[in-house]
């Protein structure tokens, strides 16, 4: 006879709807990707708020993913791109901790409106338990001495109906003990692979900054500093743009100017270098290991770098202005700019720290100078919006090579990144904002590094 199957076609009530999407925002599929939970928060809050029937793509990434008004769709396609991505997580809410969810919820392929209905309930058709008619009684005959006959039972015997669909069910059960054995050993090996591979996704705070450069489909270009060319401007006292660095007319002036020999043939060897600081390619290195598939973190040094990679990408930039000139284009916004000390004379010298940090507005309690000395540094850190509003720039300025260090230390640490968390909002997620760090090392021990001030960054805008 078989299963047949109960379909509830009720229309699923508003309150329940919502408190079934409130559950898969916070399930664990979603709990680790900002951006989906925002992409299904806000198709959420359209439908049962809003009342809307239909939502548009340009809609979702205007106000989902910070894409300008009219942006051309079928050239950026990350709200297609995520829409897939967390229809594929919905499914597997489904598949693990809400299987028992009486209602069901997808976003069907053409729409990004969610549908609600019921899960349909398997059940065994009543006829099948009815007992079945009473058999014909066999006669037998009484033959004297005759040796006993083993007659056949009747086929509408109850026991032997029911004893195929038993059976069955009874290897079905076996068979679906021994899956979902399987099913949860595999996923069990998967999430320790997974947290082996990327541990970062497990810290909270860390999480929570960092998936907005490495969730899903974001691309974030690593920037490294050119040491050399802060030394060439240090020795020819000079101070170059970027342009000046990306085409390279800092080097035909080296004939305009009057130099010793021995200067010259510096500045020449300078030229033609690409240097990085230990420090900074330490912190390149660790952001390198939290892409271990090597999908999303690209690296490049400071004169390769394409510009209109800045307009479309996360970005990364490492070092000073000085030794990174792509600074130079968020120099105005900075709270905490890393500049050349005035007082230092001779670039040679070590009368006097090389690098200051600059505070532009001291709250109480602050200095509007911020000086390192022997075995203490400082850092900036500064979270900004790009110029098109199309991803997220960080921007790491060390006083030196320790500090830089340092502060990448401080990024990747829980505790650091959860106190940092606080001191802004105390919220799930960071804003962008600007940070002063103070680092300092005893021998032989690692870099500690400590907040100084936080602001929430200005003219984001």
């Amino acid at each position: 006879m078989g299963l047949w199957v109960l379909q509830n076609t009720e229309r699923p009530d508003t309150e329940s709807c919502q408190a079934l999407l409130d559950r898969i925002l916070s399930s664990p599929q979603l709990r680790r990707s900002a951006r989906m939970r925002e992409l299904l928060a806000y198709v959420g809050r359209r439908t049962f708020k809003d009342g809307c029937e239909q939502l548009h793509e340009q809609e979702i990434g205007t106000n989902v993913f910070g894409r300008s008004a009219g942006y051309d769709t079928s050239v950026d396609n990350i709200v297609r791109v995520n829409a897939t991505e967390l229809r594929k997580r919905i499914e597997a809410y489904f598949e693990t901790e809400g299987i028992n969810e009486p209602l069901v919820m997808e976003i069907p392929r053409g729409s990004y409106i969610p549908a609600f209905r019921y899960r349909p309930v398997e059940s065994v058709p009543a006829a099948d338990f009815a007992a079945p008619a009473p058999a014909q009684e066999a006669e037998a005959a009484v033959v004297p001495n005759a040796q006993p006959q083993l007659l056949p039972l009747p086929a509408s015997a109850p026991h032997l109906r029911r004893w195929p669909w038993i059976a069955g069910t009874i290897v079905a059960a076996v068979a679906t003990l021994v899956l979902a054995a399987l099913c949860l050993r595999l996923s069990l090996d998967n999430r320790a692979m997974h947290k082996r591979l990327f541990p970062w996704e497990y810290q909270p705070a860390v999480s929570a900054f960092w998936t907005e450069f490495l969730g899903a489909n974001a691309t974030t270009d690593v920037v490294l500093s050119d040491t050399a060319f802060a030394i060439f401007q240090a020795i020819s006292k000079r101070s170059y743009s970027l342009q000046d660095f990306l085409n390279r007319s800092y080097v035909n002036e080296l004939q305009k100017q009057s130099l010793d020999p021995q200067a010259r043939a510096t500045l020449q060897m300078l030229a033609g270098r690409t240097l990085v600081s230990g420090g900074e390619f330490t912190v390149a290195e660790h952001l390198d290991e939290m892409d271990p598939l090597n999908t999303q973190v690209h690296m490049y040094f400071a004169g390769r770098y394409n510009p209109a990679f800045l307009k479309r990408n996360n970005v990364v930039l490492i070092g000073t202005r000085l030794s990174n000139p792509w600074m130079q284009i968020f120099e105005s916004r900075l709270v905490f700019p890393v500049e050349s000390n005035p007082e230092v004379v001779d670039p040679e010298g070590a009368d006097s720290p090389r690098q200051i940090v600059m505070d532009r507005a001291p709250a109480a309690g602050e200095q509007a100078t911020y000086s390192p000395s022997e075995g203490v540094g400082y850092c900036s850190v500064s979270y900004l919006p790009n110029s098109e509003h199309t991803g997220s720039v960080l921007l790491i300025e060390g006083t030196n090579s320790e500090a830089a260090e340092g502060c990448g230390d401080f990024l990747l640490s829980e505790p650091g990144m959860e106190s940092l968390l606080k001191k802004l909002n105390g919220g799930a997620r960071f804003p962008y904002f600007q940070a002063l760090l103070r680092t300092s090392q005893l021998n032989d021990t690692p870099i500690a590094a400590t907040l100084v001030a936080v602001r929430n960054s200005p003219n984001v805008n």
